[in-house]
C-alpha cells in the first residue's frame, strides 16, 4: 500500500534564533528543524514556495519523506508540527521528525472510496455516509499507507462497513481497539425513506379511522 517514499529537499541552517529565522523568512525560506534518531538537533532552512505548495497538495503531515541536504546521508523523516502565521496562515516554522525503517508513530489516514460507479447500492439510488473520512493508525515509518482502502462494488443499501473489513498494511493497527468501529455506510435514498414514511403515516391514519367507525358502530 505504501508507495516510493517522495525527496524533500532542505539546507542547512548555520545560525540559530530569532534573528536568523527573520533573515531566513525575508530570504523566501521557512526555518525549521529536524531532530529525533539518537542524533543531535539540526537547524535548517526549506524554500518556501516549495513548502506551502507540498502543503496545499494535502496529506503532508502523514507522508514520510526522505530528507536530502547537501553533504549529508539522506534520512527519512515525516513533519512533526508547521507554525503558521496567524493572521496570513502562511507557514513560518516547521519541524521534522527522523525515523529508522521499524519505527512505529501514530498517523492520521485518510479514507478512500473505490468502484462507486459499480457499487450495488449507489446505483439502487444509495448514498455513502461517510462516519470517519481518516483513522488514526500505529503504523510503522516503512510501511505508511497513503489512504485505507474502502471498496463499494459490492456493498448494498443498508451495508456498513467496519475498521475490520479494511485491510491494513503489515505492522499497522487502529489506535482504538475496544470496538470495531464503522468508517461508512450505505444509506438508502431520501425519496425512499420519504415514501416510507407516507405509508407509515396513511397506514396510522387508516388504523385510527377503522378504530373510530367501529367505536361509532358499538354506540
Amino acid at each position: 500500500m505504501a508507495g516510493k517514499i517522495p525527496d524533500f529537499t532542505a539546507t542547512a541552517r548555520a545560525g540559530t534564533g530569532k534573528g536568523a529565522a527573520r533573515q531566513a523568512r525575508r530570504d523566501g525560506l521557512v526555518p525549521g528543524v529536524v531532530y529525533g534518531g539518537e542524533k543531535d538537533p539540526q537547524a535548517i532552512t526549506v524554500e518556501f514556495k516549495v513548502l506551502l505548495k507540498a502543503l496545499k497538495a494535502g496529506r503532508f503531515m502523514s507522508t514520510l519523506f526522505n530528507l536530502k541536504i547537501e553533504g549529508q546521508d539522506d534520512v527519512r523523516v515525516i513533519c512533526r508540527g508547521v507554525q503558521r502565521d496567524v493572521v496570513k496562515d502562511l507557514p513560518r516554522h516547521i519541524d521534522f521528525l527522523r525515523l529508522h525503517r521499524n519505527t512505529r508513530i501514530n498517523l492520521f489516514i485518510p479514507v478512500e472510496f473505490i468502484n462507486e460507479e459499480t457499487s450495488v447500492g449507489l446505483k439502487r439510488g444509495g448514498t455513502v455516509t461517510t462516519v470517519r473520512n481518516e483513522v488514526e493508525l500505529k503504523v510503522t515509518a516503512d510501511n505508511i499507507p497513503e489512504s485505507l482502502i474502502v471498496d463499494l462494488e459490492n456493498l448494498d443499501i443498508g451495508d456498513i462497513v467496519h475498521i475490520s473489513d479494511i485491510d491494513l498494511p503489515k505492522g499497522s493497527r487502529p489506535m482504538i481497539t475496544d470496538r470495531d468501529f464503522v468508517i461508512a455506510n450505505i444509506t438508502e435514498p431520501s425519496s425512499l425513506k420519504s415514501a416510507d414514511d407516507d405509508e407509515d403515516e396513511d397506514e396510522a391514519v387508516a388504523e385510527a379511522t377503522e378504530g373510530g367507525e367501529e367505536a361509532a358502530t358499538e354506540e
